[in-house]
C-alpha cells in the first residue's frame, strides 16, 4: 500500500440514485488521464489549480458518457498532495460506474479503501491522528461526535501531542549532548528545571488520559441497560424515551423475553438503550435465556437504569437485587428510576428499601404520562460525559489506540523521572525518555508500522 507512484481512481459518493456523483482521480498522471477523456473549452492539463470546467466525458471511441464538471487541484495544494481531478457526473448507478471504468481503462488503478487519505498522510497533508479523524467525521452521527472529529481533523489533538513531544525531544537532546561530553562533566540543563519540565509533561498527559472516559462515549455512544423486575414499566420507559411503540407493553409479567435496542440522540450524544427481560426466577427456557442476556447487559453497560414501581410494595427479590447492585460495583453507573410517579408512593419501599435507595442517584418518572423524562435525560448526560462541553478548548482523546499510546508515554516518562530523582546517569534517563517520545510519535504518525497503517486505513470507505 506504500506505492504511490501510480494514479488511482474511485467513486467518492455513496452508490444509488441522486442528483450528483463524484469520481476522483489522484496521482502523477491524473491530469493527462483526465484530459484524454474530457472535451471542453480548455484542455485540463494546462488549466490552473482550483478551477472548474464544464465539458463532456468521452469513451475511448469518442462516445459521450455524460456532461460533467471537472474540478482540478494541482500538487501540492490538494487533498492528497498530488494532482487531483474530480468529475461531478449525474447521479445514479450507471453513469458514475461507467465513468470510473473509462478512467481505469485509460491507465488509472482502482483505489483501495482509504487510499486517498493514506496518500494525504504520506505526502504530509495530514498527520495520522488527523487521518483517523476523517473516518470518524464521515461516521459521526451526532452533534458532539461530529464536533470532536472536526476538532481532531483541525489538529487539536495533534498540536497538544506534538507540543509535549517536542518538549521531551528537546530535553532528550540536551541530555544526549551531556553524554557526548561526559568526560568534561558538563551540565547543559539544570536538574531542577528538568524536573519541572517532566512534571509539566506528565500533567498534560494526565489531562489527555482523563478526557478519554467522556471522549470514548462521545465517539462510540453510551450503552444504557434498562433492568428491573417484571412488569415495573421497563418497556413503557423505552417507548416513552423513543416516543414510539418499540417494545410490547403488557400487564403480563415476562412479556419481554429478549433484549430490544434503540438509538437516541440526547444532547448531541448517541445513546444505545437496551430494554431487557424482567429479572426473576423462571423455569421457562426462553425467559431464562432473556434473563441471562439481561445480566450480560448489566455487566457491559456504561449506565444501568434500574426501574422500580414505587407505587406498589417491593416484590420477592427486588430489595435483594438493589442490595446486590450496591455491593458489586454497579452502583457507580447505576441510576434508580422510580416509575409511576403519578401514583402515591408505597410506604413499604421506605421500610424495606430506604437504606439502599438513599445511596442511589434516582429520578422519578411516569413512563405513562411522560413526566420526568427531561430530568432523566439530564442525568444520563451528566453520568456519561459530564461537563465536557464547557471545556471545548482542551483536546479530547476518543480513540483506544491514542489512549494506549498516551498511557505508555506516561509510564515511560514516570520511569525517566524516577531515574532523574534517583540521580542516575543521563543514559538511564534517556532510555525511557526516548520510549515516551516514540509512543507519542505513534499518535501523529512520526513513528509507525505497516500493521498500524493497514489497520487504520482499512476502516475507510473506497473513494476517501
Amino acid at each position: 500500500m506504500r506505492d504511490i507512484k501510480d494514479t488511482i481512481a474511485a467513486i467518492s459518493t455513496p452508490p444509488g440514485e441522486g442528483a450528483l456523483a463524484v469520481v476522483r482521480l489522484s496521482g502523477n498522471r491524473a491530469l493527462p488521464l483526465a484530459a484524454m477523456a474530457f472535451r471542453g473549452k480548455s484542455g485540463l492539463e494546462s488549466v490552473p489549480s482550483h478551477t472548474l470546467h464544464v465539458g463532456t466525458l468521452l469513451s475511448a471511441s469518442g462516445t459521450a458518457i455524460d456532461t460533467v464538471v471537472a474540478s482540478v487541484y494541482r500538487s501540492p495544494h490538494s487533498y492528497t498532495g498530488e494532482d487531483v481531478v474530480e468529475f461531478s457526473t449525474h447521479g445514479g448507478y450507471y453513469v458514475a460506474r461507467r465513468a470510473l471504468e473509462e478512467l481505469i481503462s485509460r491507465g488509472a488503478r482502482l483505489a483501495k479503501p482509504g487510499e486517498f487519505t493514506f496518500r494525504a498522510f504520506l505526502n504530509g497533508r495530514l498527520d495520522l491522528a488527523q487521518a483517523e479523524a476523517v473516518a470518524d467525521l464521515i461516521a459521526s452521527r451526532t452533534e458532539r461526535s461530529h464536533a470532536a472529529s472536526l476538532r481532531q481533523l483541525e489538529g487539536d489533538l495533534s498540536r497538544e501531542v506534538k507540543g509535549i513531544r517536542d518538549d521531551l525531544v528537546e530535553l532528550c537532546g540536551l541530555l544526549e549532548v551531556e553524554l557526548d561530553f561526559s568526560d568534561e562533566d558538563l551540565e547543559f540543563i539544570d536538574r531542577r528545571e528538568m524536573k519541572k519540565k517532566f512534571a509539566s509533561a506528565i500533567a498534560r498527559l494526565d489531562g489527555l488520559l482523563s478526557s478519554y472516559a467522556a471522549g470514548r462515549l462521545i465517539h462510540d455512544g453510551v450503552r444504557v441497560a434498562i433492568v428491573g423486575s417484571p412488569n415495573v414499566g421497563k418497556s413503557s420507559l423505552l417507548n416513552a424515551l423513543t416516543r414510539e411503540e418499540r417494545a410490547i407493553v403488557s400487564s403480563a409479567p415476562g412479556t419481554t423475553r429478549d433484549t430490544i435496542e434503540v438509538e437516541l440522540n440526547i444532547g448531541g450524544i448517541l445513546f444505545r438503550v437496551v430494554d431487557t427481560a424482567g429479572l426473576r426466577e423462571s423455569v421457562d427456557d426462553i425467559e431464562v435465556e432473556g434473563i441471562r442476556r439481561a445480566y450480560r447487559q448489566i455487566r457491559t453497560a456504561d449506565i444501568v437504569l434500574l426501574v422500580i414501581d414505587a407505587s406498589r410494595p417491593p416484590i420477592d427479590g427486588e430489595v435483594e437485587l438493589l442490595r446486590r447492585m450496591t455491593e458489586d460495583g454497579t452502583i457507580q453507573r447505576l441510576l434508580l428510576i422510580r416509575n409511576k410517579s403519578d401514583l402515591p408512593v408505597s410506604e413499604e419501599w421506605s421500610d424495606e428499601g430506604s437504606s439502599f435507595l438513599d445511596r442511589l442517584e434516582s429520578v422519578s418518572v411516569s413512563a405513562l404520562k411522560g413526566d420526568g423524562l427531561d430530568s432523566l435525560n439530564e442525568k444520563l448526560l451528566k453520568m456519561s460525559v459530564g461537563d465536557t462541553q464547557s471545556s471545548e478548548s482542551h483536546p479530547l482523546l476518543v480513540s483506544a489506540r491514542h489512549k494506549d499510546a498516551v498511557e505508555r508515554a506516561m509510564s515511560a516518562l514516570q520511569m525517566s523521572l524516577r531515574s532523574l530523582e534517583e540521580e542516575r546517569g543521563g543514559e538511564f534517563i534517556c532510555v525511557d525518555l526516548r520510549n515516551s517520545i516514540d509512543s507519542l510519535g505513534e499518535i501523529i504518525g512520526v513513528v509507525t508500522t505497516d500493521d498500524i497503517l493497514a489497520n487504520i486505513f482499512s476502516k475507510f470507505c473506497v473513494g476517501k
